[in-house]
């Protein structure tokens, strides 16, 4: 037996049970299930997800107009220039 990828150990004991991808409904009970478990997850982590993403768009918000006020070159120091 040569050793090519696939083949390169044997296992024994181990049994390996698959289902068609064909055979397979993946869209079944979707709406009945699938919608009411995204709500019910949505509610369950509002308040935890939601506060950091207000207080980064918050810290965000100051930054950029703090870096806007600091890079902006104040025109009385240039006056003796002209």
């Amino acid at each position: 037996m040569h050793m090519v990828f696939g083949n390169l150990a044997k296992i024994t004991r181990v049994i390996y049970y698959r289902l068609s991808p064909y055979e397979q409904k993946p869209f079944v009970g979707i709406i009945k299930h699938g919608f009411p478990n995204v709500l019910r997850r949505l509610q369950e982590n509002i308040f935890i997800v939601t506060p950091p993403f207000i207080f980064t768009t918050l810290l965000m918000s100051w930054a950029d107009s703090k870096n806007l006020e600091l890079s902006v070159k104040n025109p009385k120091d240039y006056e003796h220039e002209k």
